[in-house]
């Protein structure tokens, strides 16, 4: 056990702690595959061996026991027979544990792969020089692949064999300073030297989120002129000059607790306020929505094929990269290859659908929730809930929805974990894929069921008045707002991208901060000084708060359910793009202090892309399209306006050509009920001999049957969203091919380096062949 110290020692001599992740001191220069250390410079000196650790273990001895502490040593003189230097140090109740690996397994690393070296910093160093970044990688792979007796890291984690894992933070300053502090909220993300610091699959993440914020600039921008032009028509719209002056129009009441009737006239704001984004210029803004996703994703590929090839990933293989490090962890290593099963597959998919028609029957729970607390509330003995009744079953069913989705989420997750045990892959990134599609799918559901069904179906299941159809024969279904559906989506698009946005980014950020601080007054009291400073460095970062696989998932999860919203509903809220702008500026200073300042270092992991979430991505965008397309066609008014202009209104006959296209357009939306036939309990009328009232559908007088116009409307609003959905698609095509995925430069680029390894490798045969 000496000897494989003592070789340990000797390797970390050879073996260099790169200084280049922040270009700091002088002589540090970018080459080959990672910024490496210049040997000229004369300010190069390396940190100490003895004060360069890779990773860090943490052992609790107030869980420990004589079998525990048996499997730790174990474990440990195994990880010392392979080359490793390890420092213990007694804490109190903790046992800290620095691990440095040899230099051996950077060399194999090297050998495997036939990475370029540098020469320059080779000759300098005396040996391989590795980022900081990529030698955790590598280390943190080998210790959780090691088996001994049986048992892998893992397995001791859960036996509390092993507290934690974790790599340090060090010499961080440069991002602590410039990038993960709220006043350079407007400043360029250094993305080098993120990747340098977190690896690639951080970098990307940063860069993606950061091109997605400047692409949301043109979006926000065209949302705010389409929903300001309609500010230009506030008081100058037809329809809500209309609905201003109908005081003599009698309405129907739209609830049973209501159970009084009311005039149009009283709806007089909120008709004016729908215009501001039911409009004209929604139909354009949408179209150009669609464009806008399809182009934002095309210039995304294009900035992700530089970046890559800024870093030569760009024939990085991932597969390649794993096999290599099962290898150098054991050389005995057997190949697991790829397989399918049509009975597996079959049982996940069947799986799936039974979840996702949980989530669907959620959303479902969640309307007969607030139907029924408009029954309960407005028989409660309590004055306030009847007289606030409306906003009493906003406010409690925002709050029922909010728990339901935090509670469907840590359900959601442990599904889509089972499956993807059920479904066994072959690799962790191959398991990360499989998970992210069925979280993102049932997540989907969980987040945007209830936005579906205000958008398509509330208030129209619900029959006429005098038959309305009601849950168990006694609670009336919901109705739209009376100035339309449009409405009640804007106004639910607004407190989620609003609201619960803000709050969102408050509790992201004050919750591991409060953790901080409360784990370092419990777990690390600052009274005494330790007298070991790598005691003192250890201690900071265990105190940090914990990291996991999935703390990378959820930024990314977070960020596509925010795209989803900015995206799919944006015909009924253009102010979407804008908000989503300010929220990821928020975020991307939010997640930087947080990865910095107050969580322990995330282990780095090494890509050339965002994997899977891309195609998420385009999921988002052909989604998008459907949605709405749908919700222009059976949603807004525009339809019924537009059929309305050239089929029924003054424009339709030239002798009325000065005359407004829309006037009378309110009066021939609206049906005629008699209230004779009221079979549904006779609403207690507040006003006298009322024989009739008005309602928003299109039915005949006698027998309250869908009338012919109605089955036209609907005949136009298919050919429309039929109409759309082609151009838009079309478009769409049209955009990715005029921006190809792949700059000409990166092409060049990587066809130049295919020519000169040949002409190597053509150079070495022929002195192979004179010799």
């Amino acid at each position: 056990m000496q000897g494989a110290e003592e070789e340990a020692q000797t390797m970390s001599e050879s073996d260099s702690f790169p200084l280049e992740e922040f270009g700091q001191l002088q002589g540090w220069r970018e080459a080959g595959s990672r910024c490496l250390l210049d040997a000229r410079s004369p300010s190069f000196s390396l940190r100490q061996a003895s004060e360069a650790w890779d990773l860090v273990l943490v052992s609790d001895l107030e869980k420990s026991n004589p079998g525990r502490a048996y499997r730790r040593k174990r474990f440990l003189q195994e990880l010392k027979h392979s080359g490793f230097t390890i420092k213990e140090i007694e804490d109190r109740k903790k046992l800290f544990y620095g691990l440095r690996a040899p230099g051996s397994i950077f060399r194999r690393y090297r050998l495997l792969l036939k990475e370029a070296g540098c020469s320059s910093a080779q000759a300098a160093l005396r040996g391989p020089a590795y980022p900081t970044a990529d030698r955790i990688r590598i280390v943190y792979f080998i210790l959780r692949k090691k088996e001994v007796d049986g048992e892998k890291f893992d397995d001791l984690m859960r036996d509390d064999v092993f507290e934690a894992m974790f790599p340090l933070h060090e010499r961080a300053e440069l991002l602590q300073n410039h990038w993960a502090r709220w006043r350079g909220l407007f400043h360029k993300q250094p993305i080098d030297k993120i990747r340098a610091y977190f690896g690639e699959k951080v970098a990307l993440y940063f860069a993606w989120l950061g091109w997605y914020t400047v692409m949301l600039v043109p979006a926000a921008g065209a949302g705010l002129l389409v929903f300001l032009s309609g500010f230009s028509l506030f008081d100058a719209s037809q329809i809500s000059k209309e609905v201003c002056e109908a005081r003599e129009v009698i309405m129907c009441p739209l609830q049973d607790h209501q159970r009084q009737y009311w005039r149009l006239s009283e709806i007089c704001t909120f008709a004016k306020l729908t215009h501001l984004f039911d409009n004209e210029g929604t139909v354009v803004f949408a179209i150009f929505m669609a464009l806008w996703a399809t182009v934002f994703l095309e210039f995304w590929k294009r900035e992700r094929a530089r970046t890559a090839s800024s870093w030569k990933l760009y024939g990085w293989d991932e597969d390649q990269e794993e096999l290599a490090l099962e290898l150098i962890n054991n050389p005995g290593h057997q190949l697991q290859k790829h397989q399918h099963s049509y009975l597996h597959s079959g049982a996940i998919l069947v799986f799936s659908l039974l979840m996702i028609c949980l989530l669907i029957g959620v959303a479902h729970a969640l309307v007969v929730y607030r139907v029924m607390a408009t029954f309960l509330f407005s028989h409660s003995a309590l004055p306030f809930l009847e007289r606030q009744l409306t906003t009493a079953v906003v406010v409690t069913g925002a709050l029922v929805h909010y728990v339901t989705i935090v509670i469907m989420t840590k359900v959601n997750r442990m599904v889509a974990l089972k499956l993807c045990d059920f479904e066994k892959p072959r690799t962790f990134s191959e398991r990360e894929s499989n998970f992210t599609i069925k979280f993102f799918t049932f997540q989907f559901f969980a987040h945007f069921s209830s936005l579906f069904y205000i958008a398509f179906f509330l208030g129209r299941i619900n029959g006429h008045p005098g038959n309305q159809v009601r849950i168990g024969g006694q609670w009336r279904l919901e109705e739209c707002h009376p100035s339309g559906c449009m409405m009640d989506l804007f106004v639910q698009m607004a407190v989620i991208m609003g609201l619960k946005q803000t709050l969102s980014n408050c509790v992201e950020y004050l919750s591991p901060w409060l953790k901080v601080r409360l784990r370092r007054v419990r777990e690390c009291p600052q009274a005494r000084r330790p007298a070991e400073p790598s005691l003192e460095q250890w201690l900071h970062n265990y105190c940090l708060n914990q990291v996991n696989v999935f703390s990378l998932f959820d930024e990314f999860m977070e960020m596509m359910i925010q795209y989803g919203f900015t995206t799919i509903f944006v015909a009924a809220f253009p102010l979407a793009p804008l908000l989503a702008l300010f929220s990821n500026l928020i975020e991307i200073r939010l997640d930087a202090i947080k990865m910095v300042r107050l969580q322990r270092r995330l282990v780095p992991r090494k890509a050339k892309d965002i994997g899977t979430w891309l195609l998420v991505l385009e999921a988002i965008g052909v989604l998008a399209v459907i949605a709405n397309g749908m919700i222009i066609s059976f949603t807004s008014e525009f339809i019924p306006r537009l059929v309305y202009r050239h089929l029924y209104g003054p424009c339709s006959r030239p002798a009325n050509a000065t005359a407004d296209c829309l006037t009378g357009y309110v009066n021939h939306s609206l049906s005629v009920f008699h209230t004779a036939d009221y079979q549904d309990p006779v609403p207690s009328l507040g006003r006298e001999n009322v024989t009739q009232c008005r309602y928003r559908d299109y039915r005949d007088q006698v027998e309250y049957k869908h009338s012919a116009h109605f089955w036209f409307l609907l005949a136009c609003r298919l050919a429309f969203l039929i109409l759309f959905e082609h151009v838009a698609l079309c478009g769409k095509l049209v955009a990715a091919w005029f921006v190809p995925d792949v700059p000409q430069s990166v092409k060049n680029t990587v066809l130049e380096d295919k020519f000169e390894n040949l002409c190597e490798k053509l150079r070495l045969s022929s002195r192979v062949t004179d010799v």
